[in-house]
């Protein structure tokens, strides 16, 4: 007789308003196994696992743990039952040290001692160690990835919820997760990955369901399927095939000489001199922490140089890493958040019939979906949130773009809708400046590449070994 799952969803329906985000959909999660939750932005993925914690309750539906029926009415609930989520943007108070962190939504007085003694004790069962006096401002993307696992694990969590859990990660530290999410699996635990990346997805897992608009399309073991099916299922059609393109070089658009950049007066990057012209797509690949994030931000005009010189266009688009801290007003609507970009330059009265109608037009053309243009930007997923934001910042053919992690929290399809854009603003004079941590990524889009390594910044070939080995400091 097989065991019950360790978590089911059956039959489960949510409507917000008219739209139906989810209907008849479901999940079956076995125990002592790694299940791939897949499918297209928008597609009902990120709901089905909130309901599975507490944070949403289904109109239609029953959920089972260890083939009992539960009520999930919060997520303090679902905790109390053993469930954790890993929400795709972290959640931790930034002023707060990791130990107080991990004690936040505790009951009782405080105890320091007692939450620092926790961590510890987490880390050294997981392998996953953190200083628990650390702030949780001051740790890197990896380590902030750690702390929302430690959280989950120090209230016993056995099974876990991670959305994109590896978007903003390194390689190596994607790598790393992925192995300690097997190691939790093959324990005894059970895991429920959301991911767009169908290699990490079947590399790593055991199940795989996939839902499409909505519904559950496909519930396979993840040896029994190949990327293109699962890629049919969440789309349709075979993903798009992109071809690289050889650009047409112009004039110097941007310009360091001896750039010196800082940030809170620690150095990170060190007399940088590069050129970027018009035409040109520039992959810049680094390890986290290298100084990568501060040299696109003095590209985009967000961060002034230390010493040095640095040259910049008038217009620049620039979608930065994180849209919920740096690009979104979620409270606002798509209008106003449109209408963000070049606000504090303007005069007069804003033009609101204006800037609404030409929302519309992006929410069409960039094909951003779940609302309209006076939806609040908080009821759209994440992947069609970073559609807003490309739409906003491509909009008005900026001469220079600046785009990190561009395709975080995208599907195959509208990956590479946002990559051929990029490439279509290339072609039409603009320069592009565009990192990820996906190295693959950055390799098939670049025409030319900066890698940054302890904040040096150096051109190499377009080659994905070299790079690797120049991020490394190994060439």
């Amino acid at each position: 007789m097989n065991a019950p799952s360790a978590l089911s969803l059956s039959g489960i329906t949510k409507r917000f308003g008219s739209v139906v985000a989810l209907e008849d959909a479901g999940i079956q999660v076995r125990p002592g196994t790694v299940h791939a939750l897949l499918g297209e932005n928008g597609a009902g993925k990120t709901t089905l696992m909130r309901i599975a914690f507490g944070l949403i309750r289904p109109d239609e539906g029953e959920i089972r743990l260890a083939g009992t029926p539960s009520q999930l009415a919060s997520p303090a609930r679902a905790i109390a039952r053993g469930i954790g989520m890993v929400h795709q943007h972290f959640t931790s108070v930034p002023r707060m040290t990791v130990a107080e962190n991990v004690a936040l939504g505790g009951h009782g007085l405080f105890d320091g001692v007692g939450a620092e003694r926790t961590v510890r004790d987490v880390g050294e069962r997981t392998g996953l160690t953190l200083d628990p006096r650390a702030r949780a401002e001051d740790l890197d993307v990896g380590a902030q990835q750690r702390l929302e696992i430690v959280k989950a694990l120090a209230r016993g969590a056995r099974i876990l919820i991670l959305d994109e859990p590896t978007a903003v990660l390194a390689p190596s530290e994607a790598r790393a997760l992925l192995q300690w999410l097997r190691r939790f699996a093959d324990a005894g635990g059970a895991v429920v990955l959301i991911t767009h990346k169908l290699g990490e997805a079947l590399a790593v897992t055991d199940d795989v369901t996939v839902l499409r608009r909505g519904r559950t399309f496909l519930s396979a073991a993840a040896s029994a399927v190949t990327a293109d099916e699962v890629a049919r299922a969440m789309v349709g059609d075979a993903p798009m095939e992109l071809l690289r393109v050889s650009p047409v070089v112009g004039d110097i658009v941007a310009s360091a000489n001896q750039l010196t950049l800082a940030d809170r007066g620690a150095v990170t990057v060190r007399e940088a001199s590069f050129v970027i012209r018009a035409g040109e797509i520039v992959g810049v690949a680094a390890v986290e922490g290298s100084g990568q994030r501060e040299l696109l931000r003095a590209l985009a005009g967000r961060l002034l140089p230390l010493a040095g010189t640095l040259r910049l266009p008038d217009a620049i688009g620039f979608v930065p890493a994180d849209r919920l801290r740096d690009a979104l007003i979620l409270d606002f609507s798509l209008t106003e958040n449109v209408a963000l970009r070049g606000a504090g330059g303007g005069k007069g009265r804003m033009r609101w019939h204006a800037i609404r109608s030409r929302t519309t037009d992006l929410v069409r053309t960039y094909d951003v979906r779940g609302g309209d243009a006076m939806t609040a930007a908080r009821a759209l997923s994440g992947g069609n949130q970073q559609k807003l934001v490309l739409a906003r910042e491509l909009e008005g053919d900026p001469t220079l773009v600046v785009a990190e992690n561009p395709t975080r929290g995208l599907d195959i399809r509208a990956s590479a809708a946002v990559i051929e854009r990029l490439r279509r603003v290339a072609e039409r004079g603009a320069a592009v400046v565009v990192h990820s941590t996906d190295l693959d990524e950055v390799i098939s889009l670049a025409t030319r590449m900066l890698v940054v390594h302890a904040g040096r910044v150096r051109e190499t070939p377009v080659d994905h070994d070299l790079v690797g080995r120049t991020m490394l400091g190994l060439a």
